[in-house]
């Protein structure tokens, strides 16, 4: 929907209940067969969408930046070659786990459990990262002989519509992949109180999770959920300051702040506070906002005009409590083409100055802004860091190793980063504490999750 300004990129009809209904029909009906396939046959067919997708690539990558506001670099670079690495991943994944068996010879028996796959799989994706996180669910799903109906945002259909065109020709039989292009509350909600979906996997917002979790209640689905973040930094006095901050200015505004994993809260020990404020934002600064398109754009517009303002309010709210705003929203002017000066686009902000309590310091923001603020003491770093209700993840910056094995043990979140940012093993476990998740996806926490453990006693 958003591209250069605010234009009809595609228009996708949404479904009802009915249209709901069709797609976990033909789920179920192709469900048998699907599962019944050997792993190595299924691999096969995810490989081939892989390949299919890869021979498309640069069509994925303007419909991508067309349709969600990122730059062509960036969805070049990460979002649809991810997208195809996630079929290949786990087509090969699936084919390594390995079940348990022990003996009870004094009763003349051996126990052995299987994994079976659960049936119908209820997937949803968000906006920010459409083609990526969606095939992040479906590829597991799939690859271990269930049949899905999923739900790209209604926001960002298009990369999901185009991978629709290519199932048949990669060799997926009809039903075992059903994608439904709709809202949350019509066809969002048909999926998790559907009784012949026995698990939901979302990836969104707290408030959606927390939906999905009392609506499903009464069917004691499965749960997977991946929800936001307020991700600190937390960089020590020796820190390698250059890496660190170039590694800082790319996690807080990467595809315009819109990643659950983007750092929004920065805690630097005081002695070095203002030499990494100023050259923080002199960085900062030259972090390029411009149109997509751009090779050399390092931001894109944000996703709608109605996001772009929440976002800037809470800048707004930053500076009505007296907080700093160094750069960005405000501050700098963008230099954009006379076309594209009514699209959604917000520089790079950095904000000093601001309580802990703030709202801007608890809430998810989601946008290209980030806050700085002093720490004097190991214990009050971790202590601010755990001061939010989130928990996906956290950066380190030290030099010293038993600091930041301390430190990283003591944050409350799914996944520390030291010295570096959104480095992924897929084979690991991936998702957040408290208010940012349950569950964990990964290779065998996606294997686990996408199939029922079965124990088998024989008596010989």
């Amino acid at each position: 929907m958003l591209g250069i300004t605010y234009v009809v990129f595609a228009d996708l009809w949404v479904p009802d209940w009915m249209q709901v209904e069709a797609a976990v029909a033909a789920a179920k009906e192709a469900f048998p067969d699907w599962s019944a396939r050997s792993p190595q046959q299924r691999a096969q067919v995810l490989n081939k969408l892989a390949d299919l997708i890869e021979a498309h690539l640069e069509e994925f990558i303007q419909a991508e930046s067309k349709d969600q506001g990122k730059t062509v670099t960036f969805a070049r670079a990460v979002d649809i070659p991810r997208s195809a690495y996630n079929f290949r991943f786990f087509a090969s994944s699936v084919l390594h786990h390995t079940t348990d068996c022990s003996q009870m010879d004094h009763m003349g028996c051996i126990n052995y459990t299987i994994r079976c796959p659960v049936g119908v799989a209820g997937l949803i994706s968000p906006w920010n990262l459409p083609l990526y996180l969606l095939t992040w669910k479906i590829a597991p799903a799939i690859a271990t002989g269930n049949t899905v109906v999923t739900k790209p945002s209604e926001m960002t259909s298009v990369t999901a519509w185009m991978m629709c065109k290519l199932m048949q020709q990669a060799g997926v039989p009809p039903g075992v992949v059903n994608v439904i292009f709709g809202t949350g509350p019509r066809a969002g909600d048909a999926l998790v109180i559907h009784p012949d979906i026995p698990l939901i996997s979302f990836t969104g917002s707290t408030a959606t999770a927390q939906r999905i979790t009392e609506r499903s209640a009464p069917y004691c689905k499965k749960l997977s959920l991946e929800l936001g973040g307020k991700n600190p930094a937390i960089v020590f006095a020796d820190a390698d300051l250059a890496q660190c901050i170039e590694t800082t200015v790319r996690s807080s505004f990467s595809n315009q702040g819109e990643i659950c994993l983007c750092t929004s809260r920065i805690y630097v020990e005081r002695s070095i506070y203002s030499e990494f404020l100023e050259r923080f934002v002199a960085a900062a600064k030259k972090w390029k906002t411009g149109v997509p398109s751009d090779p050399s754009s390092n931001n894109g517009a944000l996703i709608s005009k109605e996001h772009l303002e929440k976002v800037r309010s809470f800048v707004a709210l930053a500076k009505s409590e007296g907080g700093i705003i160094h750069c960005g929203e405000g501050v700098d002017q963008l230099d954009l083409p006379e076309q594209n000066k009514s699209g959604y686009y917000m520089p790079a902000t950095v904000i000093s100055g601001i309580s802990d309590s703030s709202r801007i310091m608890q809430e998810e923001i989601f946008g290209p802004v980030t806050c700085v603020s002093p720490f004097d003491t190991e214990d009050e770093a971790v202590s601010k860091g755990n001061g939010v209700r989130y928990g996906l993840s956290a950066t380190v910056w030290s030099r010293d190793v038993g600091k930041v094995h301390r430190v990283a043990k003591r944050l409350q979140a799914g996944l520390v980063w030291t010295n570096c940012w959104l480095v992924r093993d897929l084979n690991l476990p991936f998702g957040g504490m408290k208010n940012s998740g349950m569950g964990r996806e990964g290779g065998k926490d996606s294997y686990h999750f996408f199939t029922e453990v079965k124990t088998i006693t024989i008596k010989h």
